[in-house]
């Protein structure tokens, strides 16, 4: 970054409508969080981190505004491993949703692609910068973390819907719709069937073979066909 940041060649809503009137679904448009974007930058420009995520969330913020999706998701995938930013990621966020017309999701994993141990984090040290958001619906990983950790959805305000992830995108073996619904069911448990908005992956399966990815997508719909009672 070498001077103040403006959407350059971003077209936020070009890309929306490549695939807006190709289905009559629901849709769903995503954005990498601005503090995210940030810690993948070598600032010459501004020399602070909160004056970075937020200028880079002012251009998202105004790119969205014209994006009429059903749900307009915004992924964070690094404070997870800087809790202490949580603050300024939380920021940089609201700072994004503000641009949101419909319903507004964040997408919170621990990244660590491929299963590579790059960051370590707990969702402990997370509760207050999830409790900041100021959106709609939070979209978890969940599958790969430890059981324990389903406690902490606990701490989370009440307003807030909860997408579960009940696939692990971080390992090949296919689970079974015994063990999503299972999944399903323990974090049910702890919320209650009615808090739980989504279940889904949980992240993107482009580390995956296409196989391994079908598969998965086809277990996730079997297993939350079970844990509803829907006939198979």
């Amino acid at each position: 970054v070498v001077g103040p940041i403006g959407p350059g060649k971003l077209k936020l809503q070009h890309d929306y409508r490549l695939y807006r009137d190709l289905t009559h679904h629901p849709k769903k448009f995503t954005v990498t969080s601005p503090y995210m974007l940030a810690k993948t930058l070598a600032d010459e420009h501004y020399n602070d981190l909160e004056a970075l995520v937020m200028a880079i969330a002012d251009v998202l913020r105004d790119q969205l505004r014209t994006i009429d999706a059903d749900v307009v998701q915004v992924d964070e995938a690094n404070v997870t491993g800087h809790p202490d930013d949580g603050p300024v990621a939380a920021a940089g966020i609201n700072r994004v949703l503000e641009g949101v017309q419909g319903e507004k999701a964040v997408h919170l994993c621990f990244g660590n692609y491929g299963g590579q141990t790059i960051q370590r984090g707990t969702y402990a040290k997370l509760v207050d910068f999830l409790n900041a958001l100021q959106a709609d619906s939070l979209v978890l990983e969940m599958a790969r973390r430890p059981v324990d950790e389903l406690q902490m959805l606990r701490e989370i305000r009440p307003e807030l819907k909860l997408g579960i992830g009940v696939i692990d995108i971080k390992d090949n073996e296919v689970e079974s719709p015994e063990l999503v619904a299972s999944r399903i069911e323990r974090a049910a448990k702890v919320v209650g069937a009615d808090r739980i908005a989504y279940v889904h992956p949980d992240c993107g399966f482009w580390m995956l073979p296409r196989s391994v990815a079908d598969a998965k997508m086809v277990s996730l719909v079997r297993g939350r066909d079970l844990f509803v009672g829907k006939p198979a």
